[in-house]
């Protein structure tokens, strides 16, 4: 194997790949890149079996060939190098070269029979949408996932396509975010649970990107292409939760509050809370919002006042501050909704403004049933 390609293009490439891989594999080979040359056209892969992430390069040679590099210790070289030409020639026998401007280093490499096959999708649907929209859908969803491997559904974001509209959910039983793209459709119903993993590698690669992204999808497995990568990964299996159903319709009790005001309150009064519970009690009566909380246990407590507009019967309602101030933080917007009914349903987060045409997002969150004292 013999070729030259640029340090920096080569390492921005495998940078991108090197998410996939995992720092404790069941499988020797995966934590190795695998190189296939085939004259001026690079293809370099990464997998973990559940997710692989194939990257095509330009680069100069009249050799086709193939072999495994160690992951890390070829990102860990390739850092170092100030921009240049890096020659790469492997002996074929057990060892593979980089000679640069400063010198030479050889690296061990393996031979390239055991590195899983990529998986190739048949009878697959299509829609090609904005990396840009792509990566907002999974960066305003994916903090409300679930960890729990007992309810592997709800451990990934669900994309519900449909003619209308595109949609993108999650929950994990206690917070829920509903994000919608009016102005996308695609030609056929389509609905799939895509795990975290994949999703995070998008989101990084994606965020800001202007390019357009191509999704293929079947029952079983997914594909993203995009410029010169495409990421292909397993769909979590199993039934999504009919999340429409606990979404509470009539909410009379509604608060419109400054965002960043009322992220800062639950911040500094979530300090005061109860450790185990996060517990804030949101108190409201006319133009004004009590956030309180207490650490029995310690004789901690704190209290803000603030003033908001709040249209509704006077009420007391407990939420978890962790949940209330991720959702927050989740949102662009300078006022936001608070909707409720009563101190046991569920409170209903929305943006006022900041969204664009087409654009809707809301967040659900449970409450927490207060003690009374």
């Amino acid at each position: 194997m013999r070729f030259i390609v640029s340090s920096s293009y080569l390492l921005k490439n495998l940078q991108l790949l090197g998410g996939v891989v995992n720092s404790n594999n069941t499988l020797p080979i995966l934590d190795n890149f695998l190189f296939e040359l085939d004259h001026e056209e690079l293809v370099v892969k990464a997998s973990d079996l559940e997710t692989t992430m194939v990257a095509s390069l330009q680069v100069e040679s009249d050799e086709k060939s193939s072999l495994a590099v160690p992951a890390k210790l070829l990102l860990d070289i390739l850092k170092t190098f100030p921009e240049q030409p890096l020659t790469f020639i492997s002996d074929g026998k057990s060892t593979i070269e980089i000679s640069s401007s400063q010198g030479k280093y050889a690296i061990a490499y393996v031979e390239p029979d055991e590195f899983p096959k990529t998986v190739e999708l048949s009878d697959t649907a299509a829609i090609t949408l904005d990396g840009d929209v792509l990566s907002t859908a999974i960066s305003k969803t994916i903090f409300a996932t679930g960890n729990d491997d007992m309810r592997p559904a709800m451990t990934g974001v669900f994309f519900q396509f449909s003619q209308e509209s595109l949609t993108f959910v999650a929950t994990d039983a206690h917070k829920l975010v509903k994000y919608v793209r009016k102005d996308l459709k695609a030609s056929d119903l389509a609905e799939f649970i895509m795990p975290k993993k994949p999703l995070n590698l998008l989101k990084n690669t994606l965020d800001g990107s202007e390019s357009e992204v191509t999704i293929n999808y079947n029952a079983s497995n997914a594909s993203f292409s995009f410029d010169n990568i495409t990421l292909i990964c397993r769909l979590i299996d199993g039934k999504y939760p009919n999340y429409e159903a606990v979404i509470p319709r009539e909410n009379p009790n509604v608060l419109t509050i400054e965002r960043n005001q009322f992220l800062n309150s639950v911040r500094r009064v979530s300090i005061f809370s109860n450790k185990t519970t996060h517990q804030i009690r949101l108190k409201l009566a006319g133009a004004e919002l009590q956030i309180s909380a207490e650490d029995i246990d310690y004789s901690n407590k704190a209290e803000e006042r603030l003033t908001c507009d709040y249209q509704g019967d006077d009420m007391q309602i407990g939420f978890n501050s962790r949940f209330l101030s991720d959702m927050l933080s989740n949102l662009n917007t300078q006022e936001v909704s608070l909707e409720m009914s009563l101190p046991n349903r569920a409170g209903i987060l929305k943006p006022i403004d900041g969204l664009e045409e087409g654009e809707e997002i809301m967040m659900l969150v449970m409450p927490v049933m207060l003690s009374s004292h």
